[in-house]
């Protein structure tokens, strides 16, 4: 019979867990004393939680312990790098009822790591409580390495909009995966493990973007922030995005509107950014439209935005 964290106990868990975690250059003293000890070599960290409640942020009847780990993290190292900053170090709570699998735990841990691991950051720390519903607690810490933080309230009128990373995947994924499927298996990947584009944001700091933000709730609710943050017009181009083949097909088969997904759609932790109109933006980057003076708010084609608004944490 497989053995529970119930039976294994808090100190046996935690060992097994450290066990499989390297401590990178970044973290000075890793887990096993009272906190640890992470490196700020210009006195300054970033930092950011988040927390996924099995049932509303995952469910394990659609994802895999190793993909809900890689997600967690995702989710964290993700906002670093919005910052302009490179991540350098997870803490990972983790509250999780008595009869849960050892091997889930496990095999969560190993997907954290190895999300770390694609990022260049490693696990510090952390903590495991009972609970009678799993959740997962994730704080990054990040380093700005002598760069100014890029925030969401810099950006201004005539500034370029681009988009780095996948947009609309994990929502296709998901609607998938609600009507009962499981294909195309690219989208339900994607929605299960979503692939951040960690290195576009420290260097589109070095590029000199004005704004940035992760784009976790959809393009244009996390445009909006940055577009009220500003005070500026966000002006969006449905022209400038490209709709891959598997939205046209999956969409056709779900009677759903493969734009909303790009416009829409949460989870996929792409990078949107604004840019002074005359830099030269690497391939990893998409203009897809422009900042003007207005009411501070984001339109398409020039009209507010008729779809889904995009993730609300109590919808």
């Amino acid at each position: 019979m497989e053995a529970t964290v119930g039976e294994l106990g808090e100190f046996a868990l935690i060992s097994a867990m450290t066990d499989r975690l390297p401590v990178g250059a970044h973290v000075l003293l890793g887990p096993g004393d009272d906190a640890a000890v992470v490196a700020a070599p210009d006195g300054r960290v970033v930092a950011s939680t988040d927390v996924l409640v099995d049932g509303r942020h995952f469910r394990r009847a659609w994802s895999e312990a190793y993909d809900v780990g890689r997600r967690a993290a995702a989710a964290n190292l993700s906002d670093i790098a919005a910052m302009g900053a490179v991540p350098t170090a997870l803490l990972v709570g983790l509250a999780a009822p008595g009869d849960l699998a050892t091997a889930w735990v496990l095999s969560l841990v190993d997907g954290v790591r190895d999300e770390c691991e694609a990022a260049g950051a490693s696990v510090a720390g952390g903590d495991v409580v009972r609970s009678e519903t799993l959740t997962v607690s994730v704080t990054a810490l990040g380093s700005l390495e002598g760069r100014d933080p890029v925030t969401r309230s810099g950006a201004r009128p005539g500034d370029l909009v681009a988009v780095a990373g996948r947009l609309g995947w994990a929502a296709a994924g998901l609607a998938v995966l609600s009507r009962g499927f499981r294909s195309p298996r690219v989208l339900v990947d994607a929605h299960r493990r979503p692939a951040p584009p960690y290195s576009a944001g420290p260097g589109a700091a070095a590029l000199g973007a004005s704004a940035m933000i992760d784009v976790s709730d959809g393009l244009v609710a996390d445009l909006g922030h940055l577009a009220v943050a500003s005070d500026v017009s966000v002006r969006l181009s449905s022209d400038a995005f490209h709709v891959p083949q598997e939205f046209l097909d999956t969409s056709r088969a779900l009677n759903a509107d493969p734009m909303a997904w790009l416009l829409a759609g949460g989870d996929d932790h792409a990078l949107a950014a604004t840019f002074p109109p005359d830099v030269d933006l690497p391939m990893a980057w998409s203009v897809v439209g422009r900042v003007e003076e207005g009411e501070a708010g984001v339109l398409v084609d020039g009209e507010p935005y008729a779809g889904p608004g995009g993730w609300s944490a109590f919808d």
